[in-house]
């Protein structure tokens, strides 16, 4: 039985949606805005790309890992207080973050912020699942997904700004004071908990997290000591192992935290698949795409936040225009499918880059795929919810936040390895050209791929290194293009595979009534 501290007519809808939207516009900004500062760290802490790819990747991880455990204390220790607590550790660790002096240490204070951003994310769409019902639920999460687009595209052109202005360590002290934002609206969230047989998952919650841990620590490490070698293989293995364990434990629960039984509506699974194939064609992009401009294109970090903007207003502007065409008939099942369509589309237009490209070469295709993530980006999370019987709202809203981030934290792993791993070759082929040796292909790569063409290029003489340089950069460039071919691809055929799956919903609801308690606890559990 839910409890409150507070009653419910003290509840202040407005200015609850509004806190919590704030505090969850920053936390993928926290993401695609640590990006846009990675080349500018890798030279300030004098880091490796290993190293520097856990700045991006250690929130991730930590981020879509903790939604499962964080649901369950929310339901235990109370959402409010969990909001509460969640957005201090954010604000803390991100404050730690800003002053590091080691690439380490900031790994540890991003995986932190990670946790912290897991639980705002769960105990935040509880309270709102405990202050919205029926149709104005289902308006209160698409405003939620609407902030969690805005964050992700206005992430890299702020942050860019920042850099260039301030320096990289204002990216994430910014982030804390935006956060810290949401604490001063506490006053105006009622308490509210689920104690009756809540309890955290730690089963599930070990083997997730670890396995996702293994997987993505396998595909970073599988260019730095081989793809073939034995500790790679044992990675795998040891991912593959745990998440079977994962999916056993979950199905052995009687109230599991993950319900494996919503994958079998097709319709859901197809909700669920589409920001997996966009974390590859849009998000992966906002990763890989500042260090290009500012290695192969020789942009400063404001200006290629700048550039940035073009693939990200989109996402703000057009939810406007599609909103308004689902009113005039126009069905989600298009909707989503052309989603996905323009991404991939734009994707292949997007290998017109080269070095020394125009920002007017650029607009049309940042332009088209940002449209294609404007399509579904006020639409999406809406539709997880209204995919499935009511009473499963929030047990729905939860796996598909969790899909979504989890998808994120692999596509963008996976295209950041798969780009060292291209430029390796690239740059192997002709290190002995200039007199080096062929073994020095990977530390040339992973300074390559974090934008610090230059120092790369100090490997050489003095008088080759114009020449040189420009051969990394068209390296570069071509292992990028592959980059694209491969997410276009993938785009493409998620295009076909989500159409197919969005079938007219057959009503599945039961006549049951809906509690404010059954879609707050089945909220907060994932």
């Amino acid at each position: 039985m839910s409890t409150a501290t507070s009653g419910r007519a003290t509840a202040r809808p407005t200015i609850i949606l509004a806190a919590v939207c704030v505090a969850v516009l920053i936390l993928p900004a926290s993401l695609t805005g640590s990006s846009v500062a990675l080349p500018d760290i890798a030279s300030g802490l004098d880091a490796g790309i290993v190293p520097l790819q856990w700045v991006v990747n250690a929130y991730n991880l930590a981020f879509a890992s903790f939604m499962l455990a964080c649901g369950s204390l929310a339901d235990i220790v109370g959402r409010r207080r969990l909001f509460a607590v969640g957005t201090g550790v954010f604000v803390l660790a991100s404050l730690a973050s800003g002053v590091c002096g080691n690439v380490l240490l900031l790994d540890v204070a991003r995986g932190v912020a990670g946790l912290g951003a897991a639980a705002v994310m769960t105990s935040g769409s509880a309270i709102l699942a405990t202050t919205f019902q029926g149709a104005a639920l289902g308006r209160a999460f698409a405003v939620l997904g609407s902030s969690a687009g805005a964050g992700l595209a206005l992430g890299p052109s702020v942050s860019g700004f920042l850099v260039g202005s301030l320096g990289w360590r204002w990216v994430f002290i910014v982030h804390a004071l935006v956060a810290a934002l949401a604490l001063l609206a506490l006053p105006a969230i009622p308490e509210s908990r689920n104690s009756e047989g809540a309890k955290v998952d730690w089963w599930g919650t070990v083997t997730f997290t670890s396995s996702l841990f293994l997987l993505m620590l396998a595909v970073v490490q599988g260019p730095q000591i081989g793809w073939t070698s034995a500790g790679v293989i044992g990675l795998f293995v040891g991912a593959a192992l745990l998440i079977v364990l994962f999916f056993v434990a979950e199905s052995r629960q009687a109230h599991p935290m993950f319900d494996l039984a919503l994958f079998r509506q097709s319709r859901f699974l197809a909700v669920c698949l589409l920001p997996v194939a966009i974390a590859f064609g849009f998000v992966c992009l906002l990763v890989l795409l500042p260090s290009w401009f500012s290695g192969a294109n020789g942009a400063s970090a404001d200006a290629a936040g700048a550039t940035m903007m073009l693939l990200t207003l989109p996402v703000l502007v057009v939810p406007l225009g599609v909103n308004r065409l689902v009113k005039l008939g126009l069905s989600t099942r298009a909707v989503l499918s052309l989603s996905l369509l323009l991404v991939a589309l734009g994707g292949v237009w997007l290998l017109v880059l080269h070095p020394g490209i125009s920002t007017l070469e650029l607009a049309g295709p940042l332009l088209l795929i940002g449209a294609g993530m404007g399509f579904s980006a006020g639409l999406i999370d809406g539709v997880a919810i209204t995919s499935v019987a009511p009473e499963r709202a929030g047990m729905a809203a939860g796996m598909f936040n969790t899909m979504r981030l989890a998808g994120e934290a692999v596509a963008i792993t996976v295209m950041s390895t798969v780009l060292v791993s291209l430029l390796q070759g690239r740059v192997a082929d002709g290190l002995r050209g200039y007199g080096l040796p062929s073994g020095d292909a990977a530390e040339v790569a992973n300074r390559v791929a974090s934008g610090d063409l230059a120092g790369a290029a100090q490997r050489v003489e003095p008088g080759s290194r114009d020449r040189f340089g420009d051969f990394l950069a068209d390296s570069y460039t071509g292992a990028m293009h592959s980059v694209l071919w491969l997410l276009a691809a993938i785009c493409a055929v998620a295009t076909v595979v989500v159409y197919l799956m969005l079938r007219d919903r057959k009503e599945t609801a039961t006549d049951a009534p809906v509690t404010e308690d059954t879609t707050a606890q089945e909220a907060a559990r994932v």
